[in-house]
């Protein structure tokens, strides 16, 4: 290569802004670091960190590998060289050292678990460890206790343990929780079910058997559709479904009410192929459909009209189910709605708390009617529902 001075300052200049670059990276770096603040800020994160992971492991309860995780994050917090949970009867998690003792331990909390009280074990008690044991209590019930092992027991690990124990009793309160609106959702469905089956159930059969003898097929077609429409509705599985299926389980509703009523119920649909797929809570558009016919056209005299639309929003998936039928007063509605009307318009009452509950109160039924005016009722649902599968 030519002995050029022009070429070697060329060399020189490029080695000297890649040496600039690497350093600006270096210095930026650093001030990244710097930027995640102080050694006690950064102490908060951690201890935030551990406790919103620890959090997420005791969801299903103070059991199973959820405790086993907890604890680990648990440990870390308090510094402990070992950290056990127990329930009522049993320890349910260890972590860390002197594991040996484990057997011993349900004997060392018994009286905690009894007096509700924390308390230090001397390491002559607890194979050379000192044992702070503090109770786990949800609501008024003590359900467990935590306890740690450290060389010394002194008063900041003492008030640390109660501190993660009560912690630990606010996850479980909340997991009891979660817990209970799960049933609770469950027992509106079961609700929903029940409604079904006395009234609906009866008539469906009797207009069965009226076409035995006229019209054998049409009894035979029938059966098929009943069938078909009680599995739906009995089905043990999922608390969701879609619009097509619930769209097709009202279809067999009304084939089963135009068995009985004949041409006194005529139904119009108004579908956009676009909301089909949309996601929605189980037996959430039939009931509404049932409603109609029993609360708004049966009293009718003369032929009645339900008119049925799912159309595309935006965001969302709006459905509307109106029915020309005698209505009811706005005033007696609100009382059914808020639950101070037994017996009546249950499935108006559940489905319009189970939409409040799984998407919020902006998501409840809108309901326009008057007496003689018929009822127009609006569910509007998101399209886009992460964690929810039909």
């Amino acid at each position: 290569m030519p002995d050029n001075p022009l070429f070697t300052a060329a060399a020189i200049a490029v080695i000297v802004l890649a040496v600039a670059v690497v350093v600006g990276v270096g210095l930026k770096v650093i001030r990244s670091f710097r930027d995640l603040g102080t050694d006690a800020e950064r102490a908060t994160y951690n201890t935030l960190h551990a406790a919103s992971r620890a959090g997420q492991h005791l969801r299903g309860g103070l059991q199973g590998t959820g405790a086993a995780k907890a604890s680990k994050q648990l440990r870390a917090l308090l510094g402990s060289e070992a950290l056990a949970m127990t329930d009522t009867t049993d320890v349910v998690a260890w972590d860390g050292a002197a594991e040996e003792l484990r057997p011993t331990l349900m004997g060392l909390a018994s009286g905690v678990l009894t007096s509700g009280r924390t308390a230090v074990v001397a390491g002559d008690q607890s194979g050379g460890y000192s044992a702070v044991i503090a109770p786990i209590r949800a609501g008024s019930r003590v359900v467990g206790s935590v306890a740690a092992l450290a060389p010394v027991a002194g008063a900041g690990l003492v008030r640390a343990t109660s501190e993660v124990a009560d912690w630990i009793g606010v996850q479980l309160e909340l997991s009891e929780l979660e817990a209970s609106r799960t049933l609770l959702a469950e027992a509106e469905v079961r609700a929903l079910r029940a409604q079904i089956s006395p009234h609906f159930i009866y008539n469906s059969l009797n207009a069965i058997a009226s076409f035995i003898n006229t019209d054998p097929a049409r009894a035979r077609e029938l059966v098929v559709e009943f069938a078909d429409f009680t599995r739906y509705s009995f089905r043990r599985h999922g608390d969701f479904t879609t619009v097509a299926e619930e769209l097709r389980c009202i279809d067999r509703y009304l084939l089963l009410e135009r068995a009985r009523f004949g041409e006194r119920v005529q139904v119009s649909l108004r579908i956009a192929p676009e909301v089909l797929s949309t996601v929605i809570p189980f037996l959430s558009l039939q009931p509404l459909v049932e409603n109609a016919v029993r609360h708004g056209l049966e009293a009718k005299e003369g032929p009645g009209h339900i008119t049925i639309c799912a159309n595309d929003s935006g965001a969302f998936a709006e459905v509307t189910i109106e029915d020309d039928g005698v209505g009811m007063d706005p005033e007696h509605l609100r009382s059914v709605l808020a639950g101070h009307s037994d017996g009546e318009h249950v499935g108006l009452r559940n489905v319009d708390a189970r939409l409040r509950q799984v998407y919020g109160d902006e998501h409840g039924l809108v309901i326009e009617t008057a007496p003689g005016e018929g009822t127009l009722i609006t569910m509007r649902v998101p399209k886009s529902q992460p964690g929810h599968d039909a």
